[in-house]
């Protein structure tokens, strides 16, 4: 048996994370012959390549979001499932982060390397749990990886919404949330608060939510805001994406109540900034702790942190006697600001509703 170093196995390249043995990237953000995808948010999942492994809810997303022929070639990897490419083997587990993400176990000879993508290990009624698997080098993301960010409840946040509601029942709530797995995931959040009125979807919200409800998620009466006569709005939620609540698209909805859901209004200035009344700490990736929990637990001797809070996450890891280095890959966590929309509906409003959540800004939280 020969001894496989790390960088043999898998090499940072300006196309993303290379694996030459398999003959495959991961994640790579410009085309290449081969893609495995972790999940469909749109910095992880390009259209282009020649051919794509994924668990067959991603292929589902993408297909929704670029059309059928967004790849030349696709095949669907359930949980579990081994698959052989080259020299080496690959598995997929879940990574806890949206319906159908997964992390990626590379392995040959005598090393496993674990590829997180985006993961948390926050419950999550629309989504396979996060799955731990032991490791010799474990990638992870760092989006939240400073010591202030500590998520806490989500389910905390959302009775804070359904108190506002409560308080204001003149006035119409529109939560921002980004339309894959953040808005699904607050739906299913207030389902399991009690919440049982009709919820609302902004035009873009509507395709990635159906599909939702098509693989068994239980989000319960959804209503399309388009349409709605303006006093009939009055008490109910809707969900948009976060650039439609500073839109003049909220002109429709009574003396509106903006919230905004995401790990990153536990900075308050961020919250002011944008005139978010109502900011709600709901992330769909790991926190401080999340995150230095699930290093600890991998038994990974050596750790590469890529996309966030690089610097602190290599700190701590070195502090505890890890081997660590940042990865310096670009091209990701900025999935917002470019998403492609899904291929939808033709009403009268659908290209203003598609132009705006193709103009969000900033990484999805």
């Amino acid at each position: 048996m020969r001894w496989m170093r790390p960088q043999d196995l898998l090499l940072p390249t300006p196309a993303g994370l290379c694996c030459k043995l398999g003959g495959f990237h991961i994640d790579p953000v410009r085309p290449v012959a081969r893609a495995l995808i972790t999940h469909g948010h749109s910095d992880h999942a390009r259209a282009g390549h020649g051919a794509v492994l994924a668990t067959q809810e991603t292929l589902d997303m993408m297909r929704l979001r670029y059309g059928e022929n967004f790849a030349g070639a696709t095949q669907a990897v359930a949980y579990g499932e081994e698959v052989r490419l080259g020299e080496v083997s690959v598995k997929f587990h879940p990574a806890g982060h949206v319906l159908g993400s997964a992390q990626i176990a590379v392995s040959c000879e005598n090393l496993r390397i674990v590829a997180s993508g985006d993961y948390k290990d926050a419950t999550d009624p629309t989504c396979a749990p996060f799955e731990l698997v032991p490791c010799d080098v474990f990638i992870t993301e760092a989006t939240f990886g400073l010591p202030v960010f500590r998520h806490g409840h989500a389910a905390d946040e959302v009775k804070k919404l359904l108190a506002s509601v409560a308080l204001f029942p003149e006035r119409a709530h529109l939560v921002g949330a980004y339309s894959l797995g953040k808005a699904q995931r607050v739906i299913a959040l207030l389902r399991e608060a009690g919440y049982d009125a009709p919820i609302y979807l902004h035009g873009a919200m509507e395709a990635i939510t159906y599909y939702y409800q098509s693989r068994g998620i239980p989000l319960g009466e959804l209503r399309p805001a388009r349409g709605v006569k303006k006093a009939e709005l009055a008490g109910t939620i809707t969900l948009a994406p976060p650039s439609a609540i500073a839109d003049v698209w909220t002109r429709r909805f009574p003396d509106p109540v903006t919230a905004f859901a995401s790990g990153w209004m536990r900075v308050r200035a961020r919250a002011r900034q944008g005139g978010i009344e109502l900011p709600l700490v709901v992330s769909d990736h790991a926190d401080w702790d999340g995150l230095t929990a699930t290093i600890a637990a991998t038994g990974a001797g050596e750790i590469w942190v890529t996309h966030g809070q690089e610097d602190a996450l290599v700190h701590w890891c070195k502090s505890k006697g890890l081997a660590a280095r940042p990865l310096d890959l670009v091209g990701y966590g900025d999935e917002d600001e470019s998403e492609p929309q899904p291929k939808a509906r033709g009403n009268e409003e659908g290209s203003q509703e598609g132009s705006q959540e193709g103009s969000e800004q900033g990484s999805e939280a």
